[in-house]
């Protein structure tokens, strides 16, 4: 039921994602008089691996999330989180109020042991065809160096068993590469990852650097991430919508057409690797069982692809392997 638009975006996507995917069954939580009329006359094997969980109650995109979790009582929300909890689905998609989504995974799915907050990570194309996976995007306004060392090791995860990237490399956000630069908790973290033989710590990257391929994983606090990412998906929507003026008239010279043609089909094959649309979906890391945030703006096909994230993480055993993995490496940090 969340996001700008709701339903009319939320379940076309998931039959998209069911089409796409045989081995998939879905449950959508929601109100069924909602729900219902937009699965009329669909796919009979779609609609066999698919089940409306009923939920009439929603939280309000706009909603203070302390006020809304202590509220959330059959909402459909929380109600698609106890399916999690309960077992009977292995990852929950929304995309509802962050800080509602958020507050409440954490309390009813419980924070992997070692990991003080989850931490909103995405993984984002970059200019070799490679995968960055960035963290955090907003979970966490300010962090700790503890935190952020947590923030690396799940990335690291991440850049491995999602992305199939070897002994990935791992960077802190910051305002420079030198090593005197930033706040305490950054070069309090760098300090700590330098120490740790698991980890392959290359030092600070800047925002700029985010698209380049430097690093495999750029660990910042969630008002860096949340500012750094939205800043370079503005960036990439107005390249993608260059020459796409609906103001030509008809006095345009047919020169002008071809030229614009030619720039438009050049312009999609150079950057739509990069259009946002393709990666949406952000990983709630650090919880026992996994949650995925969707831009609440989602389009259909950004939709389906926080769908595709969640059966990703699902493959991959994600949870399970960050647990694992910081019952090795934390240890030696301290």
């Amino acid at each position: 039921m969340g996001g700008d638009i709701g339903p009319h975006v939320t379940v076309p996507a998931s039959l998209q994602a069911l089409a796409s995917n045989p081995k998939l069954t879905l449950l959508l939580v929601g109100h069924p008089d909602s729900i219902s009329p937009l699965l009329a006359n669909q796919n009979a094997e779609l609609l066999s691996r698919l089940r409306v969980i009923p939920a009439y109650e929603t939280i309000a995109g706009d909603a203070k999330p302390s006020q809304a979790i202590r509220q959330s009582k059959g909402t459909s929300m929380r109600i698609a989180l106890e399916l999690v909890k309960e077992g009977e689905a292995q990852a929950c998609v929304s995309a509802g109020n962050t800080g509602a989504l958020m507050g409440l995974a954490k309390l009813m799915l419980k924070s992997i042991e070692g990991i003080e907050r989850p931490a909103l990570m995405t993984v984002v194309p970059n200019q070799k065809k490679g995968k960055t996976v960035l963290l955090d995007l907003g979970a966490n306004a300010e962090c700790s160096s503890d935190m952020l060392v947590q923030f690396a090791v799940m990335g690291a995860v991440m850049a491995e068993d999602v992305a199939g990237i070897p002994h990935p490399r791992v960077a802190l956000l910051n305002i420079g590469e030198e090593e005197t630069k930033g706040l305490d908790n950054i070069r309090e973290a760098a300090t700590v990852l330098k120490s740790i033989p698991d980890i392959n710590y290359i030092g600070y990257a800047e925002g700029n650097e985010l698209l380049t391929g430097k690093t495999d994983v750029l660990v910042c606090d969630g008002f860096a991430g949340n500012v750094t990412l939205k800043t370079m998906e503005g960036v990439i929507r107005v390249i993608l919508s260059m020459f796409k003026s609906q103001n030509e008239g008809k006095s345009s010279s047919l020169l002008y057409k071809l030229v614009k043609k030619v720039v438009t089909k050049w312009l999609n094959k150079r950057f739509s690797h990069l259009n946002p649309d393709q990666y949406n979906g952000a990983s709630l890391l650090g919880l026992r069982g996994i949650v995925i945030k969707s831009h609440g703006a989602a389009n259909v096909s950004a939709f389906n692809a926080a769908i595709t994230q969640a059966v990703q993480t699902v493959e991959k055993q994600v949870p399970e392997r960050i647990a694992s993995r910081l019952a090795m490496v934390l240890p030696k940090s301290n």
